[in-house]
């Protein structure tokens, strides 16, 4: 116990020193022994803390191996910003240990000169493969796999395979899951590095390899990971329309790509643009811009229920009364059309509905909407009774079936209909969900009162 509260005080005082204006160049000795100590996970914290001028400043203090772990550690985004805080050798060595995936990755994030210019001054082997990738789409499976894969031959030996895997394990992404291949690199096979290893030596390997799982190089990414995850395989073959093997999807870039598209996910289903990168090593800038876009579309849309409230004023002076139902109704309604969004939206995530289940979906989540519309609409027309009377309690409890029913059928709808299109369903989650629901609820909501009411 001591020695963890003696390491998270070492760090405390680390923070302290590199945020202080008063950052000497004579103490760089002093701190880069410091930062030799804690483990690589908690120097990875600390730079994700720090602005692109603090980070970069901790990358120089480390030596050179802990200095690429952290680099490498780092979201894509965050590298980009810790680019131009670097010097040119500095930033050349970073990319050149990246994975040729990783390094694609960066490359996206940087302006087209900076990675042209990287890309020029890459080993010639490493460039070429950089390539490869970068020659499939942005959201397919070869954009975020690894080219550099074991040339194992269904022919071999088991003994000859291991002496192969021994000599090439520092070239290649791993070696603890083998794709089999004919001399044309067609896959034929897979075996883990354990069925190798403990196969007698002159076992041929198309008596011990299995029947392939893989994906295709223009496999939308998220997709084939999230089917991949489960399977709890190592690593994932991918290849070519001819089916010959171009590269690897590792199970920890197939998590990444996930939860990249999860956070995704959350952030616009809240109304803001994901930021890619850690919160506080986000630059003010960049946080005003991945929320403001939202906050206008959100305050145009919203001028609709404007509208409405303007269009029905005589209704509401007649009975001044309904307007305090009109938070009630309008929160109800965009909250059950929320959890029916969230609730699709996750679903389509995880391949559970499709586009062909739409009307499905509807006829579920308009089953739904009428059972909590009922037990809000009983509860809201006892209560309304009571206090206002039996004619405003049947308006209360009948708007609320009615709200209820309508929000959850579009709410399971929308996601759908976004992803039929094209659009990413978290777009037209709740942000939007409530405005549609504050409009069409505060419709239905007078045309109930002029009719019971007799207005």
């Amino acid at each position: 116990m001591s020695d963890t509260r003696t390491e998270n005080n070492n760090l405390d005082d680390l923070k302290r020193i590199l945020r202080s204006e008063e950052l000497r160049p004579g103490r760089a000795r002093e701190l880069a022994q410091r930062l030799a100590e804690p483990p690589i996970q908690d120097i990875v914290a600390l730079v994700e803390r720090f602005d692109a001028t603090r980070g970069a400043l901790v990358l120089r203090l480390l030596s050179r191996q802990r200095s690429i772990e952290v680099f490498d550690a780092l979201d894509p985004r965050h590298q980009a910003d810790l680019i131009g805080a670097l010097q040119n050798q500095d930033v050349l060595e970073f990319f050149d240990e990246l994975d040729p995936d990783d390094r694609v990755s960066l490359l996206d994030e940087l302006p087209a000169e900076i990675a042209e210019a990287l890309l020029r001054q890459l080993d010639p082997g490493e460039s070429k493969i950089t390539e490869v990738v970068m020659g499939y789409p942005k959201g397919s499976v070869g954009r975020r796999m690894s080219p550099e894969v074991p040339t194992i031959y269904s022919t071999m030996t088991a003994g000859q395979a291991l002496d192969k895997l021994r000599r090439t394990a520092d070239e290649v992404e791993t070696i603890y899951a083998v794709p089999i291949v004919a001399h044309d690199r067609k896959l034929e096979g897979f075996c883990s590095f354990a069925d190798i290893f403990t196969a007698e030596d002159d076992v041929q390997l198309r008596d011990i390899m299995v029947d392939p799982v893989f994906a295709y190089a223009h496999d939308d990414a998220e997709d084939t990971a999230r089917w991949f995850l489960p399977l709890d395989y190592l690593a994932l073959p991918v290849v070519d329309d001819t089916n010959r093997l171009v590269g690897l999807l590792s199970w920890d870039d197939a998590q990444d790509i996930v939860e990249e598209e999860d956070s995704e996910d959350t952030a616009r289903s809240g109304g803001a643009e994901p930021l890619q990168q850690p919160y506080l090593s986000t630059p003010v800038m960049k946080l005003v811009r991945s929320r403001v876009v939202w906050l206008l579309v959100l305050a145009v849309s919203a001028l609709l229920t404007v509208q409405v409230l303007d269009l029905f004023e005589e209704t509401l002076a007649q009975v001044v009364t309904l307007s305090l139902f009109i938070p009630l109704l309008t929160g109800t309604g965009g909250n059950t059309g929320n959890q029916a969004v969230t609730t699709v939206t996750r679903a389509l995530a995880l391949g559970d509905v499709r586009k062909r289940d739409m009307l499905q979906v509807m006829w579920r989540e308009m089953r739904v909407g009428v059972m909590l519309g009922t037990l809000l609409g009983v509860l809201g027309f006892a209560l309304a009774s009571l206090v206002y009377g039996l004619p405003i309690g049947i308006v209360i409890g009948t708007t609320l079936l009615a709200v209820c029913t309508m929000s959850a059928t579009v709410g399971g709808a929308m996601p759908i209909i976004a992803k039929a299109v094209g659009a990413d369903p978290a777009v037209f989650s709740n942000p939007f969900i409530s405005t549609f629901c504050d409009a069409t609820g505060l419709i239905i909501y007078f045309f109930i009162a002029i009719s019971v009411l007799g207005l």
